[in-house]
Parts: C-alpha cells; structure tokens; sequence
C-alpha cells in the first residue's frame, strides 16, 4: 500500500483525526495509529497533527503505508425487510438530510434492559451507501407518540443538537389531563432532579432490585434551587377544550427539554396526563378521587395520552422544516368521545418563545 491522500467531507466536518481513522479504516490498529500520527507521517494540509485534532471539510489527509489487521470473521447482519417496512410506514417527512417519524405508543426510542425492539435499532435497516446508519437527533418517552427527528448524517445529527442546544426548536404537544388546570393558561416553572436512590431508601420502601425501586429512582421528583442534580425546567400551558369536571385537553410548550418534564410539570400543578402510570396516581385523600363526575370513563383507554404534536426548527440547509403528528388511535377515540376537533384553534401558537 502506497502513500494516499484523502479530502475530509462535509460529513466529517468536526470529527477528530482518531475517528476519521476508525470510520475511513477500521481495520487499522489504535497502536499503529498513535505511532504514525506521533512520528508524523500523518499529515493534514501538510501539517503534523494529534489524534485529537479536530478536522473540517475539504482538508486533506495524508496517510502513509499502513499494517492493517485482518478483518473481523464476524458475519455481516442483514438488514430486516420487516424493520424497515415499520419505519416507511411511520415516514411524516423526509429528504436527503432528515427523516421525521410518527413515533407510535409503547415503542422504545432507545434500548435499555429487557428491551427487544426500538427505534434506535430499527434504524440500522437504513443505511446509505456508505453504510452508515441514520442518527435519532432527540428522543421521546417509549409511552409517548407523535414526532420523532432523525439525521441520516452524522454531519446533520451534530446541526441538529446545535438547534435544541440553542433552543431554536419550537416544540408543542397535545395531552388529556385529569380536572380542569386553573387558570386556564400559564406557565409551569420548577426544578427537576431525578428519583431518590437506594442510599435515601427508608424503612417500608421497596428492596433496590424491586421493580416498584426502579420505577422510583426513575421518576423525575420536584427540587429546590441548588438541590444535587436539580435543573431549571419551564413549559407553558393552555387550555384548547375541556369536559368538565372530568378532564381538559391542554397544549404545551415546552421551553427546556428535561427528562420526563410535561409528566412532571403535569403532575405538579395536580391534573396528572391520563394514562400515566409513573406520574398519574392521585393520593387517598384527594377529593375527586372517587367522585364519578370526576372520575375518567372507563372508555377511556389507560394509555399515556401525550402526543408530540408539532416540530418546528431551522433545516440546517437552509428554510424551516415544521412536521406535524395526527392523533394516536386512543387520544382520537377520547377526542371523539368528549367531541373534542382536533382541528380548532390552538392557543398555545400565541405563546411566547
């Protein structure tokens, strides 16, 4: 193998030098590397460089002769027909950059423990001609629907965290909360942290391998300012329709993007999202516990009833990209329980930014 030089792509903007090395050449040892990058026979625009060194397109990389180990004996996976036919039918929107999906109920953006199918996995039945796979660019819960972004670049992916970094995006989301939040509009703000853990557990709670123990250490848990981990979260509110005393129809905007934060926020201010089995209990001695003008029908099913309902952020080429999700099949069968029109004006687009 002789000397070769390479031009860094737009996809590669960024990337440092050690990176660029393992996608371009996977196959090359990380001792090897060191060693050719610290005698300098790794050169970018003629420079001598670190493996560490940050690259930008249209550089170009000069690469000596290398020893390459044997590759892998692993079998290459094949891409599931059934995995890829799911996410086409979830496509709300898609170019050369991104791809949007209609997130269903009860489908993991990400595996955890137990978990089988996501759509982090799903993704790998997508690749391009390169070979590498599309980048989920935010999540959403498992039991949350609705608009899900997704780069088909690592390039895109890093643009599009810059955007919900810089809180460009502009997030609203649709939910069936119990009662009727008064005032009707508003703004929630409070600090997050998350669950106590095991080393605060008291006498009476649940064991740490109790599933009860986990879902505690995962809920999200109202803080002061200053608290270890506590974090700023605001959202504001509006009521679009209500069936009262029973529940309302609220849409949300989110301004900070916290774990599990209209959960909460709901949760707080005491008209918990219906369905919600983490943030969705209400204690013994609430008075509209057992009062059957206020009690949820039993028509209504006991799923999370939270859409992602609208994404609107600058495409990194330039332009808006505004995605909107339809109802999920049990928040429309609700809404066409209490005759809510999914169509009515929505207040919550007169809100601040």
């Amino acid at each position: 193998m002789s000397v070769q030089t390479f031009e860094v792509n737009e996809d590669e903007e960024g990337m440092r030098l050690d990176r660029w090395f393992k996608r371009r050449m996977p196959q090359l040892s990380l001792s090897h590397l060191n060693k050719i990058v610290r005698t300098g026979e790794v050169r970018v625009d003629g420079a001598r460089v670190k493996t560490a060194t940050r690259l930008a397109k249209g550089q170009s990389v000069r690469v000596p002769p290398l020893k390459l180990d044997a590759p892998a004996a692993a079998p290459k996976s094949e891409i599931s027909q059934s995995d890829l036919r799911a996410l086409r039918d979830m496509i709300l929107y898609e170019d050369a950059d991104i791809l949007v999906l209609n997130k269903p109920f009860g489908l993991a953006v990400q595996g955890g423990s137990g978990m089988t199918r996501h759509i982090d996995g799903m993704l790998a039945s997508m690749p391009n001609e390169r070979g590498d796979r599309p980048m989920l660019a935010h999540r959403l819960d498992r039991d949350t629907s609705g608009v899900l972004l997704v780069a088909k670049t690592r390039k895109i992916a890093a643009d599009l965290g810059a955007v919900f970094r810089s809180r460009q995006a502009r997030k609203i989301y649709w939910a069936l909360v119990e009662g009727v939040p008064k005032p009707p509009q508003g703004r929630i703000s409070l600090y997050l942290a998350k669950g106590e853990g095991m080393d605060s557990a008291r006498p009476g709670q649940p064991s740490a391998r109790s599933p009860d123990a986990r879902a505690t250490m995962e809920k999200m848990r109202i803080a002061s300012h200053g608290d270890e981990d506590a974090r700023h979260s605001v959202t504001y509110y509006t009521i679009v329709d209500k069936a009262a005393p029973r529940l309302a129809w609220l849409s949300l905007k989110p301004i900070t993007g916290r774990t599990h934060q209209l959960r909460a926020h709901c949760e707080a201010i005491g008209h918990p999202i219906i369905g919600d089995p983490k943030y969705g209990s209400k204690p013994r001695n609430d008075p509209g516990r057992n009062d059957p003008l206020r009690t949820i029908p039993d028509a209504v099913e006991r799923k999370l009833h939270l859409l992602a309902r609208r994404l609107v952020l600058p495409h990194p080429r330039g332009g808006t990209l505004d995605v909107t999700a339809p109802l999920p099949a049990h928040m429309q069968a609700a809404f066409d329980l209490f005759g809510f029109d999914a169509k009515q004006y929505d207040p919550i687009e007169d809100a601040p930014e």
